[in-house]
């Protein structure tokens, strides 16, 4: 058995920390709280109150083994912690954990716990219930959308020892991220034993535990007494904000103490004049981008190609729509990511006269004079389905005038992030806009699946059997520098085959009031309400 540090250190992910900042988890406009009454750092009866306002990711009770958006909100409001967590280098770290060791071969992983880790109901975290919980979501996740059986974790033989405090996953295949993926908010660690008293989500060991849920509104969060460090804050309110402006006006008003991505970029740059607010920005690994379905018209490769020479994103990343939050890029891994993005080709940059060449060329014309182009004696009108979060549906209404001027049809579908999402599993759209994490795990294998033809993550029906193979090998390699050959080749085939619609690649913030001493967004936005986030002084 090997130390795992040094494999970290060897595979860990190389990142250029840049002024760009990126999926994952999807979000949708939720309706405002309806509190009211100016924020502050604690109450009357001398408690330390903080109100957060964030977008409605995921309306119900707080499960990993429900769904994606759920191990999200789970960890994202201080509930929920995993045996290994990621620092701004996207490289995993002991949380939970003290310490792992590999075999040679990567299958067989010894995760040491760390000592006096208790659940917020005060009973102890074993390796029996760290077992207990990945049993769990082996049973419970497939049943909701949370997918935990791509995770090795889930499909692996597990071993506890509690005498020793260790426990041991025996792999079907090597994985040499295995650390990352423990690291992924599916894998968080509950109390199995405590379900049945669970009135408002899971028992976890993070800082705070659920104490109240109200649909459409929020949570109220209370102080984990039995955390293993000071927690600042006895209270937490959650606040579902609808958009960006609700968060800036609650902001403004005291309503709120702290908000998270703020997309208008005159809001951001008011605060940031503002000495009463502090403006923390993360340089990080989101892209926005657009699946396009090929199981419908973008079937046509012509078609698609044309597409992605009539828009201009250098111009819509740099318009005061967007100006700051996104930095304009045409892979699907950022610039910022050491995957060689410098050494990649577009042949499809912007071209407008290029684009309409290319639709005449292939006999796909508008015949009637009405503006729209026809394929297969149809007017061409693609269903474009978009969820406001992150700038994405003026991305989307971007892409839809620029298109217009290629003769090119657009009707905008917006809605929620889980109308976006359903309606990508079912293949309801011909462009579905979202915003991901690349390197969720801490690698970007997962992240890529969404082009592996064999993968269920493949919700466009995009098949290329050369990326498939480079897919493929890339599982089996451990070595740093030939994985990023591999996922450079990778990223070039995605472009040659005008795969993908990319936005840009995002910028994540948090903004607080003067009543909050100090607050962090990290490159990993797994890690909002957190014990960094302190009441001021």
């Amino acid at each position: 058995m090997r130390k795992s540090s040094k494999k970290l250190l060897a595979l860990g992910l190389t990142i250029v920390m840049g002024a760009t900042m990126l999926a994952g988890c999807g979000s949708s406009g939720g309706s405002e709280s309806d509190s009211t009454g100016a924020a502050n750092a604690g109450t009357s009866s001398g408690e330390k109150v903080l109100t957060f306002g964030c977008q409605m990711y995921s309306d119900g009770l707080i499960d990993p083994a429900h769904d994606v958006n759920n191990a999200w909100n789970c960890m994202r409001f201080g509930v929920g912690e995993a045996l290994f967590k990621f620092n701004d280098e996207m490289v995993a770290e002991p949380w939970l954990a003290e310490s792992a060791e590999s075999s040679d071969d990567y299958k067989t992983w010894t995760i040491t716990l760390k000592e006096g880790i208790k659940f917020s109901n005060g009973d102890d975290m074993t390796a029996t219930k760290v077992k207990e919980s990945f049993d769990r979501l082996r049973e419970e996740g497939p049943n909701g959308s949370s997918t935990p059986e791509k995770f090795s974790a889930v499909n692996a033989e597990i071993t506890a020892d509690d005498a020793a405090n260790t426990v041991t996953f025996v792999l079907p295949d090597a994985d040499f991220n295995f650390l990352g993926n423990l690291a992924y908010p599916v894998n968080e660690i509950v109390d199995v034993a405590a379900i049945d008293n669970w009135e408002s989500g899971v028992i976890g060991t993070g800082p705070y535990a659920v104490e109240k849920f109200t649909d459409q509104v929020g949570y109220t969060m209370v102080k984990n007494e039995n955390y293993r460090e000071e927690v600042p804050y006895d209270k937490v309110e959650i606040m579902f904000m609808g958009d960006a402006s609700a968060k800036t006006m609650a902001l403004q008003s005291g309503q709120i103490d702290l908000a998270e991505n703020i997309t208008n970029v005159a809001d951001i740059e008011s605060f940031k004049a503002d000495e009463n607010f502090t403006v923390d920005i993360a340089s990080g690994v989101r892209c926005g981008f657009s699946w396009m379905n090929q199981k419908g018209i973008l079937a046509n490769e012509t078609l698609r190609q044309a597409i992605l020479m009539g828009i201009d994103y250098d111009a819509i990343c740099q318009s005061n729509l967007i100006n700051g939050l996104y930095t304009a890029g045409y892979s699907v891994l950022p610039s910022t990511l050491s995957y060689g993005y410098d050494k990649l080709n577009n042949p499809f940059a912007y071209d407008v006269d290029g684009a309409k060449k290319l639709l005449d060329d292939a006999g796909i014309v508008d015949s009637d004079g009405d503006g729209i182009r026809e394929l297969d004696g149809e007017n061409i009108n693609l269903r474009y389905v978009s969820y406001e979060n992150r700038s994405l549906n003026d991305f989307s209404d971007a892409h839809t005038q620029y298109l217009k001027e290629i003769g090119i049809g657009v009707t905008a579908d917006y809605g929620s992030s889980d109308d976006q999402w359903s309606k990508l599993v079912a293949g309801e759209y011909d462009f579905n806009n979202n915003n991901w994490t690349t390197v969720g795990n801490g690698d970007p294998s997962e992240y890529m699946a969404n082009w592996y033809s064999k993968s269920e993550a493949n919700y466009c029906g995009y098949a290329n059997d050369e990326y498939d193979a480079l897919y493929e090998e890339l599982g089996k390699t451990g070595d740093t520098d030939k994985r990023a050959e591999l996922l450079q080749q990778m990223q070039q085939i995605l472009i040659d085959d005008a795969a993908v619609l990319v936005d840009g690649y995002y910028n994540s913030s948090m903004i607080y009031s003067k009543n909050v001493g100090y607050a962090h967004i990290h490159t990993a936005d797994y890690y909002w309400i957190s014990t960094e986030i302190t009441p001021a002084q």
